[in-house]
């Protein structure tokens, strides 16, 4: 049975972000002041538009309404996507990371800053950027080496297509 609140509010409110064809990602309740603030993070493999965050809102500011599940305190609630530097914590989300940079913390305390290619089951496939000049290289990373795995933004990146042609 869960206890916490969040575990509470992720029980009701899941199926209903899964019928809308995305992941529910998050769920944290802060106190701002005197507010509360619900912070519901959705997402999906092809990522979630401003419509479906729309409609996921309506449906579980529908489900709060009806139930005690944020007590009788006025809440706000934020309804919204992970944003470009997400933390990566589930397969999910690398598999969806993938061609993106990434800065990983490793187990033995080492960094490394590399692009995803692939992704299975026991880890992932990596282009480590060259420096000075150099060639990138190519680098295996199994999952039990990641510590922390945050995407990185990149401003100045040409697309590939640019690239081939």
């Amino acid at each position: 049975m869960s206890t916490t609140q969040s575990e509470r509010l992720r029980e009701l409110l899941e199926p209903l972000v899964t019928s809308q064809g995305l992941d529910l990602e998050e769920i944290a309740v802060d106190s701002v002041g005197r507010k509360r603030v619900l912070r519901v993070v959705v997402d999906s493999d092809t990522g979630a538009d401003l419509d479906q965050i729309a409609d996921v809102s309506r449906a579980l500011s529908a489900k709060l309404d009806e139930t005690d599940a944020m007590g009788q305190g006025e809440y706000t609630l934020e309804v919204g996507t992970p944003g470009a530097e997400r933390l990566l914590k589930e397969h999910r989300h690398y598999v969806r990371a993938v061609d993106r940079l990434v800065k990983f913390q490793l187990t033995d305390g080492g960094e490394l800053v590399a692009r995803i290619l692939e992704v299975d089951d026991e880890g992932l496939d990596l282009e480590v950027p060259g420096v000075k000049g150099r060639k990138a290289t190519s680098r295996r990373l199994a999952f039990p080496q990641i510590d922390r795995a945050r995407v990185q933004v990149e401003f100045s990146r040409k697309d590939k297509k640019e690239e081939e042609a």
